[in-house]
């Protein structure tokens, strides 16, 4: 690792493992919470509704008694309040948590049974509360806390004609004993849903761990690339997004690394072309005679034709940089048989030849004109260059199945099939033609670079001594596959 060079960084606390461990945590609580709270409210709400349905009946029997019940020491209606409070008392069936009293007057004048366990007269504040409410005609509902515990208490007055004193009914239940149940069934739930929370975390996390694992390989495997080894994939497992998003990564590795070989034989390749000319400059500079002009014009003309060599050779080279840019093509509609015509036009001028206009294609395609002409050019130069004065050249385009085919023909020297894949790489020349014929043996790759970014190729027909030819296959239109009509 360069001394400059930061450590790669290690997921931590803020990774999105965690974060989608916490936010799975924080949803489970709140949801085991709302759950909680919902049941905690709802068996309440029923307890309630328990208590108050029981006070109602209480207060329902305590009417009947008191208007249809009859005293059993003289077996007639009740007339006092007095008595019937003493046979309420003694017939009501009460629930464990509940409790009962007579009030005559402005005191208690009845207690509940011994065998009631809730005993209101051993609470003073609830007494005194009760018999504050012994003067009302209506029956009076509500809560009330103490010190020893929380109520939920009924007053039901009764008043007889002819009798001066008024009797009240006092029900009260214990609230905290109804409700303790509840309480110990919410801890349980809060033990269960503790242990539940703990262990689908782990559940989680092992999840996520796995779920997340090919973004940790992703990872590694970026750290372990290097500008010196680029093979490193990342391993595709199952098929879901991440599958396609690691197929995705390995593929962008599989262009960086194409595109990085390719710069590096690139620069090689520069290097060793350019080398040639500079130290052919510098020497002719080097062994001069600046007192003899002939010498000095001689190496002058010589420095200016080596120094064009490589103007032309960077040209080509910017070319062949440019073509991998978004921006390297300018599409348009164009007329195929124009388009042949001007190639024609333009390419006699490259040499004495019997140039032929073969065929002619009566399309439109969807192409870059200048970058076409370009191609289609320097093939008509080549031919040039390999054949001989006044041998025919022809020249033609003709459409099929959604592709054109752009073609030169000659009658030059031929390349052997052995060499034709060695032609189209960058400075290929075959070997029949170093040091008899000047290039830089970037032609074809040029070629071969703007037919592949219009979706095509180039195609080489050729055999030594007959001739070549050499064509341009490129779709119609891109957004056709090819094959189409």
């Amino acid at each position: 690792m360069p001394p400059d060079a930061s450590p790669p960084a290690r997921p931590g606390r803020g990774s999105i493992r965690w974060r989608l461990i916490g936010g799975l945590f924080l949803i489970l609580l709140g949801t085991l919470g709302f759950v909680g709270g919902g049941l905690y409210a709802v068996v309440r709400g029923q307890i309630d509704e328990r208590v108050r349905a029981e006070q109602e009946l209480i207060a329902s029997q305590f009417e009947i008694l008191a208007t249809q019940g009859v005293n059993p020491d003289t077996r007639q209606p009740f007339t006092d309040p007095e008595p019937l409070l003493e046979v309420m008392l003694e017939r009501a069936a009460l629930p464990p948590s509940a409790g009962i009293l007579g009030i005559v007057g402005d005191g208690v004048r009845w207690e509940a049974p011994t065998g009631v366990r809730l005993r209101l007269e051993d609470d003073p504040q609830l007494e005194e509360h009760l018999v504050s409410l012994a003067g009302g005609a209506d029956v009076v509902t509500g809560g009330l806390r103490t010190e020893q515990r929380e109520y939920r208490y009924m007053v039901a007055p009764v008043r007889f004609a002819g009798s001066p004193q008024t009797g009240v009914l006092a029900y009260a239940t214990d609230m905290d004993a109804e409700r303790a149940t509840l309480h110990q069934m919410i801890v349980d739930y809060l033990w269960v849903a503790l242990a539940s929370l703990v262990l689908t975390s782990v559940v989680v996390a092992a999840w996520v761990r796995r779920l997340l694992r090919p973004i940790a390989l992703l990872r590694e495997t970026a750290t372990a690339i290097s500008e010196h080894d680029l093979s490193d994939r990342v391993p595709v497992r199952g098929n879901d997004e991440l599958a396609a998003l690691t197929t995705t990564v390995n593929q962008m590795l599989d262009r960086i690394e194409t595109g990085v070989s390719q710069q590096r034989a690139l620069l090689d390749d520069v290097g060793h072309e350019l080398r040639t000319p500079i130290t052919v400059v510098r020497g002719h500079l080097e062994l001069m005679d600046t007192d003899d002009p002939e010498d000095v014009r001689n190496t002058r003309a010589i420095a200016i034709d080596e120094l064009d060599r490589m103007g032309g050779l960077i040209s080509d080279l910017l070319v062949l940089a440019k073509a991998h840019q978004p921006d390297f093509l300018s599409r348009r509609p164009t007329e195929l048989a124009e388009l042949t015509d001007s190639v024609l036009t333009k390419a006699r001028a490259l040499g004495e030849r019997t140039w032929v206009m073969s065929r002619v294609a009566d399309e439109v395609a969807d192409i870059d004109p200048d970058r076409i002409t370009q191609a289609w050019l320097q093939l008509a130069a080549n031919a040039v260059k390999y054949s001989e004065p006044e041998t025919p050249i022809q020249i033609g385009s003709r459409a099929s199945m959604g592709e054109a085919y752009l073609w030169v023909a000659d009658r030059g020297i031929g390349i052997p099939a052995d060499e034709l894949e060695v032609v189209r790489g960058r400075f290929g020349r075959a070997k029949g033609v170093r040091g008899r014929f000047e290039g830089s043996g970037l032609g074809l790759s040029i070629v071969d670079s703007i037919a592949a970014a219009h979706g095509g190729h180039l195609d080489i027909v050729s055999e030594p001594g007959v001739g070549s030819t050499f064509t341009i296959v490129i779709p119609l239109h891109p957004s056709h596959p090819r094959g189409e009509s």
